[in-house]
Formats: structure tokens, C-alpha cells, sequence
């Protein structure tokens, strides 16, 4: 039976104490359900965050880079896909993802939320900033979902994986 697959985006430069601590405990959640973590890779913010609350509880984490090395690679990440991509690597992220949660916002994050609803996926925002939760809310209503913790967005992703299976 195929894993289960949680992608976690978010920013790797100027990212938040609050997110931070956000991307643990995300990380941290994923692994006691074992679903397997998803990330950017990089050894940065939100990515790094969430992989190493993933291994702290036995987590799988993989990392799909945006190189063609491990350079600069997160500790915390089991398995590492070096894609040569750069950005473009953000579609990846999503489509190889069977719940996206974004935790805080910034630029290659709003790109993966779009991607994801371009896609017709469902994305979670975990992010206090309502400029982005108006933003996003009114691209896809019934695409956004809107979360106010890391337990709130686990919950929500228990839902996404329930109803598409």
C-alpha cells in the first residue's frame, strides 16, 4: 500500500519564529501519523524546521532539491531528489504531495499554494498573515483551507486523505 505523502511549504529566508516552531511541530505530527514528509530539502527554514520535527518522532522525510547536489541539503532529510530545476521544482513538490500545508508565506510558497490549485488540489494555509488567507480564499474557496495551529492543519489534512481514498 503507497504512503501517504504530507508536503510542507514554506519559506526558507525570513521565516518567522512562530513558523518555525509551526514547521516542528508539523513535522513532528506527520510522523506519529506515518505519513512520509515532503519538503524543499534545503537546510532552511520551514523545510528544515519540519524535517527535523519529522525525524525527532521517526519520521520518513524526503527532499526534493532544487540542484543537482545535496549541497546546503537538510540533516534531517532521508531522501534527497536532486532535481536540477531550481523553482520549477515547486510543481514536483505539489503534484508528488497528497496534502499541501503551507506554513507562513512567502514567495516560492505562494507559488506552490497556486500551483496546488491550478492542479485542483486542496492546500492548507497555516500562516497568520490575513492578506494571504484573503488572497488565496478568493482564488479557490473551496480549494483554501484556513488553519489556526499545526494540530488545526493535521486535522484538516486527516480529512483531504480520508475523502480521496
Amino acid at each position: 500500500m503507497r504512503k501517504t505523502i504530507v508536503g510542507v511549504m514554506g519559506p526558507g529566508d525570513r521565516v518567522s519564529s512562530i513558523d518555525l516552531d509551526n514547521a516542528y511541530q508539523l513535522g513532528r505530527w506527520i510522523a506519529q501519523k506515518e505519513w512520509v514528509l515532503l519538503t524543499g530539502g534545503r537546510k532552511a527554514g520551514v523545510m528544515d524546521a519540519a524535517s527535523r520535527g519529522a525525524k525527532a518522532f521517526g519520521g520518513l522525510t524526503v527532499g526534493i532539491l532544487p540542484t543537482d547536489s545535496t549541497e546546503g541539503i537538510s540533516e534531517a532529510v532521508d531522501i534527497a531528489i536532486l532535481t536540477d530545476l531550481g523553482n520549477a521544482r515547486n510543481n514536483i513538490n505539489v503534484l508528488s504531495s497528497d496534502v499541501v500545508i503551507a506554513c507562513g508565506m512567502g514567495i516560492g510558497t505562494a507559488s506552490e499554494v497556486a500551483l496546488a490549485l491550478k492542479n485542483g488540489k486542496k492546500a492548507i494555509l497555516l500562516t497568520q498573515d490575513p492578506d494571504s488567507q484573503k488572497f488565496f480564499s478568493n482564488l479557490s474557496p473551496k480549494n483554501i483551507l484556513l488553519a489556526n495551529s499545526p494540530e488545526e492543519a493535521i486535522a484538516l489534512a486527516q480529512q483531504i486523505i480520508e475523502n480521496n481514498h
